[in-house]
């Protein structure tokens, strides 16, 4: 059954961590069934990379992407199981956005594996190591960060590219740009700017060349319209055309995450409880930052996920 003011929303890049779903693996099969399927698309053992490998492995683009979407479709799996409500809506943050579309039957989940683990490697290979950058910023109007972006800019790229929850925005682009447009903001009263460990600049216009690889492979999957509306990164509206959603997913990999207008765009369409679907709890707490009045929910463990369950 749908309920009407409930959203699932997908986490991103930055959710991973050894160990992660082992809880939940350990009380029911449909975990490692999934992370099989998975594993069957990319040639090796995505699971055992998760529960035994090092964070530095899982860490890498191409391999965080599959391993993301494929406990977001594990968490999925086990909600449907068990019979938990049907959301009237969703939305992922960046590569969680390819979880909400395999969630909503927009294509098949192992097609959906390898797009994504082109995609992590295309990304990766758009920019040299050391040359792109990323940076968190706390604290500032997101106009004050936008200006001093176009005053770093100085004919390289950064640029504002996460707008995450109100005072929380990620910028990207050229490390020495990212590294000028730090200083702007700490002079500007950020009362954070930090540069993030991550080796490319996502959602920049660096990221074209990655777009322009991944087209073909994108461009030769199946797609369907969802059956379950999701809110896209780039329009922070739902999109029922499969080659307009192909297009979208193809430009969100260079264009901002707008992901407060995402939230606000489901809260408009009457979301108020909102279930975070897969590893960590990184988007309840934007959630939170959002709209206080809104209420969240984790699925990262037995816990979790049985609150979920009885409470909604």
């Amino acid at each position: 059954m749908t309920n009407s003011n409930l959203a699932f929303v997908f986490p991103g890049q930055g959710s991973q961590k050894i160990g992660m779903l082992a809880e939940l693996a350990s009380v029911n099969p449909r975990v490692e069934a999934t992370f099989k399927e998975a594993s069957d698309a990319l040639s090796y053992d995505l699971w055992h990379m998760i529960q035994q490998g090092e964070q530095d492995d899982i860490n890498l683009t191409e391999r965080t992407q599959p391993m993301l979407l494929a406990s977001s479709v594990a968490v999925w799996r086990l909600w449907s199981e068990k019979g938990g409500p049907m959301p009237a809506q969703m939305a992922g943050h960046s590569l969680g956005e390819w979880s909400a579309l395999v969630c909503a039957g927009a294509l098949d989940f192992g097609d959906a594996i390898k797009i994504v683990r082109a995609r992590g490697a295309y990304m990766q290979q758009a920019v040299p190591a050391g040359e792109g950058a990323m940076a968190a910023i706390l604290g500032l109007a997101d106009e004050i960060i936008i200006a001093a972006c176009d005053t770093a800019r100085d004919d390289s790229v950064v640029d504002a590219v996460n707008f995450n929850a109100p005072g929380q925005v990620v910028i990207a682009g050229s490390a020495a740009a990212v590294d000028r447009a730090i200083a702007i903001c700490k002079d500007a009263g950020a009362k954070r700017a930090m540069a993030l460990p991550v080796s490319a600049p996502f959602h920049t216009s660096l990221m074209q060349p990655a777009a322009e690889q991944l087209a073909e492979l994108v461009q030769s999957t199946s797609f369907t319209g969802p059956s379950i509306p999701v809110v896209h990164n780039v329009t922070a509206q739902p999109e029922a055309d499969a080659n307009r959603i192909k297009a979208l997913m193809l430009e969100q990999i260079y264009k901002p995450v707008m992901w407060v207008d995402c939230i606000l765009a489901l809260k408009a369409a009457g979301a108020e409880q909102y279930v975070e679907c897969g590893p960590g709890r990184v988007l309840n707490g934007l959630t939170k930052r959002i709209d206080r009045d809104l209420t969240s929910f984790s699925t990262d463990d037995v816990a979790s996920l049985d609150n979920a369950l009885t409470s909604i």
